[in-house]
């Protein structure tokens, strides 16, 4: 089935459920704010206003950071989103169909098409600029783990956005502290854990129970009348010719990236024509369907975390070979979101491993992926030491430069200890497996 159908399959499972407008309003209240928030896995990386760290407990001094972070702004992957209602607009206006307002999202449609065709799910220089704003952020911040001698290991997918969007981090890194011992690779001997897919677990994100009720409400439940009498001015036109379902979608979806591309410091009509109802409308089938792809959802199994098993394992060995070493730097890791989520969701960082098997409760409940996996989204666990002897370290955990929560207790926190980091991680990983085993 295709990605944009499970989504709008999603929307129906909602509005059965009892109606998206009369859901919780924190996640609405923020999209009236901020629109951007709205964006999902489009969004802009939130590096404003970023809270105060909390000091280290006395006597530790930061040694260590091991980090996985999704590429920065790209244009769509899929040229579909475009070029669909780019055409539909285009036969309507043709035949004289389209209002004032439809003939501007026509136009907008034209000029967002011929900026993104040849680029299709490129870096931007926003990408670029978000990469290079961390680095600075984090030298700036944790200035002992870059200093004489330190080391850098960068690794990337094979994807050109990741590969850029690495060298666009180390350049600053290398820019401010030059002697750096710095490496870079990008290569398909480290796919199995930067990039791992699990074709079992890929194929069954989509439950057939799920995928039933799904399918029985979406034609009855996904509507867009408001936005539709916007754009053309004949109903029996709309009725005959216009796809009432994907034209809505595709246009929300241009709307919302256009601020990751070379126009995203334009004026951005298009996104004007929809109701804060509509962008909480597209933000909840963002949500939902990140979920179900990556979060412990019962209807599937509650599985989908377990994608991340040998990320997890690598980081944890990694930085037990540096506690070991006695050497001071960074591991570095360049990938997408269809990773961050899950490792986000397996090691339960700010109750991400929420399980259940009623949708309707997560935006509730604050499972919100869009303060997981904005373009340049990251994970960064900062490792803090008394001195190089020091084989029991303490360890931060944070989510786009943010402090964050583990599901384990710890006198200290933000800080835990690295014996019960790893000890809890171990066995998640090893009931991973086992679950993992007993499905097959």
């Amino acid at each position: 089935m295709r990605t944009e159908q499970i989504r709008l399959l999603l929307m129906a499972a909602l509005l059965l459920a009892g109606g998206l407008r009369s859901m919780a309003q924190s996640a609405f209240s923020l999209i009236e704010q901020d629109r951007n928030f709205a964006a999902g896995s489009y969004g802009l990386y939130p590096d404003k206003n970023l809270p105060q760290q909390t000091p280290a407990p006395k006597g530790y001094k930061p040694f260590y950071i091991s980090h996985y972070g999704r590429h920065g702004s790209r244009y769509l992957s899929d040229m579909k989103a475009y070029k669909l209602p780019t055409k539909m607009l285009h036969d309507a206006d043709s035949l004289g169909k389209l209002t004032a307002f439809g003939q501007m999202a026509y136009r907008e449609m034209r000029l967002n098409l011929a900026d993104a065709e040849g680029r299709w799910g490129d870096l931007t220089d926003i990408g670029k600029r978000q990469q290079s704003a961390i680095a600075h952020r984090m030298l700036q911040n944790y200035p002992e783990v870059f200093s004489n001698g330190a080391f850098v290991d960068a690794r990337s997918t094979i994807v050109t956005r990741c590969v850029l969007s690495m060298g666009s981090f180390v350049l600053q890194l290398v820019k401010e502290r030059p002697k750096l011992q710095v490496s870079m690779q990008n290569s398909y001997s480290d796919m199995w854990y930067l990039n791992h897919q699990d074709k079992t677990l890929r194929d069954g994100a989509m439950s057939p129970r799920v995928q039933k009720l799904f399918n029985k409400f979406i034609i009855t439940h996904w509507s867009h009348y408001d936005l539709l009498n916007k754009l053309f001015n004949d109903t029996a036109y709309v009725n005959r010719h216009v796809d009432k379902v994907w034209l809505p979608y595709y246009l929300g979806k241009a709307a919302i990236i256009q601020r990751n591309t070379n126009r995203g410091s334009l004026p951005n009509p298009l996104l004007d024509i929809f109701s804060s109802e509509d962008v909480h409308l597209f933000w909840q089938i963002e949500n939902v369907y990140s979920y179900i792809q990556s979060g412990f959802f019962e209807l599937n199994g509650a599985k989908q975390p377990y994608v991340q098993l040998s990320l997890l394992r690598q980081i944890i060995h990694e930085a037990d070979s540096i506690i070991n070493s006695k050497e001071h730097g960074a591991s570095l890791r360049f990938g997408h979101e269809t990773v961050l989520m899950p490792l986000v969701c397996l090691m339960g960082i700010n109750g991400y491993d929420y399980k259940t098997a009623d949708l309707t409760t997560l935006e509730q409940k604050g499972w919100w992926a869009s303060k997981v996996y904005p373009m340049s989204g990251n994970l960064q666990l900062v490792f803090y030491r008394k001195n190089k002897k020091d084989r029991n370290p303490l360890v931060k955990v944070l989510v786009n430069e943010r402090e964050a929560t583990l599901p384990f207790s710890s006198d200290i926190a933000p800080y835990y200890r690295w014996s019960d980091f790893r000890d809890y991680y171990l066995q998640k990983i090893a009931t991973g497996e086992s679950a993992l085993r007993a499905k097959r």
